[in-house]
């Protein structure tokens, strides 16, 4: 082997360890060596470029990887389970824009090989870019996560995605004026990027994310091609790919079709919508948490439904605590995760596991939608949209036809909730009203230490 196979040959090995690890990350057990795997693999691709044929300003780029090397270790180590989702969007949105920039520059040195990769490349890229940061930004509160309106909202994403279509078609046929066209190609996409995204809610950052993701990939993908780079492309084919079926499973979980995620504007509930859910009996029956140990504390089954509210408050090591004495008095207790809950794909479950659940406790929808009807208490804590009945019995609810947990089954209903509002799809959820129903009002964290010295005292 001469010194110009050795890069290749380090690409071919990083991108084998790309998909050991990706394998190993599909189970809990094998996550964390996966997620090793996988960085011998970039730092293996790293090294290979290094190696590359006429390949300098190795001072530059050794400078470049210390600065993206530390503020991103230290928000990785610093960063709060709770503040997961904008740190994954964020650091997507930084993909974004090394795949637009690396584009860009391979137009603007006129390297060799087509432009459509190339094109492609600063396109998906800069969507990617602004698309993060403003889901990032809605994520971290800087932004409404409240779905936004505008008058021709489509008609001016259209009108921008034939400009992005515009523009590329004049870098390419007119030479001359191609810095001018690519000019524009960049500031149509960056602006599209911003306008996909902002129209979206907060209850449908998980797919927001998924889609995101599948985009960064993608832009990865292609900007491997403009580069010849085999790894570039194979990281981000499995990057896509991986993004594209979460997508699909996001889009399933909701009951929302890819072209109303793709084309933006989902997210916002009909006008009458929340009024329609909320008809009815208006009475939320408060509890104290006194009841709510007995009740749980005397139970035979229980099933806890852990929410968003759940990670604001960082609940989960008192959730785990008060599972542990419920099982001591011989309470089963089993976790019900539903698919999107949370703000990005899995977040239920890395929030628990950080608290050190046995991963066998927590269940997805499909597994443990059958045994509400045994449970005796079903305990909501932070959760509003993905418990609404309103998605199986109100045709004119934004969320009807999605599939939900099917808490409202239990004999009880024990829910832990800050206030009375509505949840992220703006909806009233009518299980809050219906008489089997109980709220203990309050943040989950501080309502959890009262039921654990409550069952402690039984």
């Amino acid at each position: 082997m001469n010194l110009q196979t050795v890069p290749a040959a380090a690409y071919l090995i990083a991108s084998l360890l790309f998909i050991v690890g990706l394998k190993r990350l599909s189970s809990p057990r094998t996550a964390r060596s996966g997620n090793f795997i996988a960085g011998i693999g970039m730092a293996l691709a790293l090294l290979g470029t290094f190696l590359l044929p006429d390949m300098g300003h190795f001072g530059v780029i050794i400078i470049a990887i210390v600065i993206g090397t530390i503020p991103g270790w230290l928000l990785a180590k610093r960063v709060k389970m709770t503040a997961m989702p904008q740190m994954v969007s964020l650091f997507n949105g930084m993909g974004g824009a090394c795949a637009l920039f690396i584009s860009l520059g391979e137009w603007i040195k006129g390297a060799e090989g087509p432009a459509f990769p190339k094109l492609l490349g600063i396109v998906l890229g800069s969507v990617s870019f602004t698309g993060s940061l403003v889901a990032f930004g809605k994520l971290q509160g800087l932004i409404s996560e409240k779905p936004v309106r505008w008058p021709l909202q489509k008609s001016i994403n259209a009108i921008l995605l034939l400009l992005i279509l515009t523009s590329a078609g004049g870098a390419v046929c007119s030479p001359e004026r191609a810095m001018l066209w690519v000019g524009v190609l960049v500031g149509g996409a960056l602006l599209l990027g911003v306008l996909q995204v902002l129209p979206i809610g907060g209850a449908d950052m998980p797919v927001v994310i998924s889609v995101l993701n599948s985009c960064t990939g993608l832009a990865a993908a292609v900007t491997g091609f403009a580069m010849h780079n085999m790894s570039m492309i194979i990281a981000g084919t499995l990057v896509g790919a991986a993004g594209s079926l979460l997508t699909l499973l996001m889009c399933k979980a909701m009951n929302r079709s890819l072209a109303k995620v793709v084309f933006g504007s989902f997210g916002l509930a009909p006008k009458g919508a929340a009024a329609a859910s909320a008809s009815g009996d208006q009475t939320m029956r408060e509890i104290a948490a006194s009841e709510c140990a007995i009740m749980m504390g005397y139970a035979r089954k229980v099933i806890i439904v852990p929410g968003y509210g759940l990670a604001v408050a960082q609940g989960q090591h008192l959730v785990h605590e008060l599972e542990q004495m419920l099982e001591k008095r011989g309470v089963e207790v089993k976790y019900a995760i539903h698919p999107v809950a949370g703000r990005m794909p899995g977040h239920m479950n890395v929030l628990l596991a950080e608290a050190d659940v046995p991963y066998p406790k927590l269940l997805d929808m499909e597994e443990i939608n059958p045994e509400f009807e045994q449970a005796d208490v079903s305990l909501i804590i932070g959760a509003n949209d993905v418990v609404n009945p309103a998605a199986r019995t109100d045709a004119g609810s934004p969320i009807y036809g999605m599939p939900i947990l099917a808490a409202d089954k239990a004999k009880n209903v024990i829910v832990i909730k800050r206030g009375r509002g509505a949840g992220f799809a703006g909806i009233e959820n009518a299980l809050f009203y219906q008489p089997k129903t109980r709220m203990l009002f309050g943040d989950a964290k501080a309502a959890l230490q009262d039921l654990i010295t409550e069952v402690r005292g039984l």
